[in-house]
């Protein structure tokens, strides 16, 4: 590990002025988990490493009723796991953040550093997808708002520009009738990444699916919204048959990845039967079909 300056930012502006000065070889960090397994493995030696766990403000999980859910990055998993406002108004989020990776990740990792890494095989990014979040980020040029379908642009990439720092997680309320569910599969109990992940949002009223967002990742370069499956679901009728030709749509729109945790058509596969079985969660269908 090649020496590096380690610096102590007091405010997100503050630290995006020191991205840019730094230079690209400069990294932000807060919990560290991704980071420091990237650099004790050689796959980065930054010069520059820039603290901000010690930012105030952005450690806090603010909710009302008009605007929803706000989240700062610094927030880490089990924070949100365990946050009253969390579990009572967003469930599908809370159960998500329980199960990422393993307790120590969980009690370190920040949600903001998990969504700038931009790793695919991980859980957030898929689940706050699927709520239609949005990432609030400062730079040179001010702030921005990101939808998070546009935030992902590539494996391991992210639409940030130089300097710019993520402040906010914004995640809006959820309608009366909305039920979401979040689904991740392990090849092995021991494995802490899911080999694939699928989020589902949906309403739905007398036995009829009002719409949908379904939102697959892990198997996926980025989180990958599946429009085919929601619009074939908008306003049909809840049976077996309309829930598992979704998830045939869903699998058939997805670009699949392939390494030695699992080869495309594999992943292809499972991601039609999770993303089945969460449909069948969410829409209240039984194992007969009935809903």
């Amino acid at each position: 590990m090649r020496n590096f300056d380690f610096l102590e930012p007091t405010s997100p502006r503050e630290a995006s002025r020191m991205l840019l000065d730094c230079g690209e070889n400069s990294r932000l960090f807060a919990g560290g988990t991704a980071l420091l397994l990237a650099m004790r493995q050689r796959m980065l030696s930054p010069s520059h490493l820039i603290y901000i766990g010690g930012v105030h403000g952005l450690d806090r999980i603010d909710f009302d009723e008009r605007n929803g859910l706000r989240i700062g990055p610094l927030v880490r998993h089990g924070e949100l796991a365990d946050a009253p406002v969390v579990i009572a108004r967003y469930p599908i989020l809370a159960v998500m953040a329980a199960r990422v990776a393993n307790p120590q990740i969980r009690n370190m990792g920040t949600l903001g550093g998990n969504l700038c890494y931009a790793d695919p095989a991980t859980d957030p990014a898929t689940c706050l997808m699927a709520l239609e979040a949005r990432v609030k980020v400062l730079g040179a040029d001010g702030e921005r708002v990101i939808a998070l379908d546009a935030f992902f642009t590539d494996y391991y990439e992210t639409a940030l520009r130089p300097g710019e720092v993520l402040t906010e997680i914004q995640v809006p309320p959820l309608a009366a009738d909305a039920v979401g569910a979040y689904t991740r599969f392990m090849r092995t109990p021991a494995e802490h990444r899911p080999l694939v992940g699928v989020a589902v949002v949906v309403r739905r009223t007398a036995g009829i699916c009002v719409n949908a967002r379904i939102v697959i990742g892990a198997s996926t370069p980025i989180p990958t919204r599946v429009r085919s499956a929601e619009e074939f679901l908008a306003g049909k009728s809840i049976t077996q048959d309309v829930i598992e030709e979704a998830a045939r749509l869903a699998a058939a729109d997805i670009v699949t990845v392939s390494d030695h945790r699992g080869a495309a058509e594999y992943r292809r596969d499972m991601a039609q039967i999770v993303t089945c079985r969460t449909l069948a969660a969410c829409l209240g269908v039984t194992a007969d079909g009935a809903p």
